[in-house]
């Protein structure tokens, strides 16, 4: 693959994990004053603020961590960027479902469902580039720990 496209590659995912978080975004964002202002929530809830860059730092490794996939050389199917494609959609899917259709145990379920599918696509990325499969733990760990509180945010209220 030409050095041109390589970096193309990397600009097309920026482009689709910042896409997809921007559409996240947009059902959470009239939210967290409105209806999530008003619920009950754990002490260990960390403050608004932090969401946004923590959510952008995430996109931005998971792009990286796609495009290494996506020139990889180990890759022998379209199979592992298809779960990176269906994890994204399930991550898009949780802000509609907790913020906007304001269902925190369905949301639950949903996010169980999401880090189950980031589990499959490490164990697919790792078999093309550990430094994806490494790049996505964060992510894993960030979800691990929304699973936790969107838990807990159901529970309270």
């Amino acid at each position: 693959m030409k050095n041109g496209a390589n970096w193309l590659g990397l600009i097309g995912w920026i482009i689709v994990c910042l896409g997809a978080g921007a559409v996240g975004a947009a059902t959470t964002a009239s939210e967290i004053d409105g209806w999530y202002g008003t619920l009950e929530k754990p002490t260990w809830n960390p403050p608004n603020w932090v969401f946004g860059p923590v959510w952008t730092t995430l996109y931005l490794m998971m792009s990286v961590s796609a495009w290494l996939v996506w020139k990889s050389p180990q890759r022998k199917s379209l199979m592992p960027l298809y779960l990176f494609i269906g994890q994204l959609v399930l991550n898009v899917a949780w802000s509609w479902v907790f913020f906007g259709l304001h269902e925190p145990g369905w949301a639950f379920l949903e996010i169980v469902v999401l880090w189950l599918a980031i589990v499959a696509t490490i164990v697919h990325f790792v078999r093309c580039s550990l430094v994806a499969a490494i790049l996505m733990l964060p992510y894993l760990a960030w979800v691990t720990f929304a699973s936790f509180l969107n838990f807990t945010i159901w529970q309270m209220n």
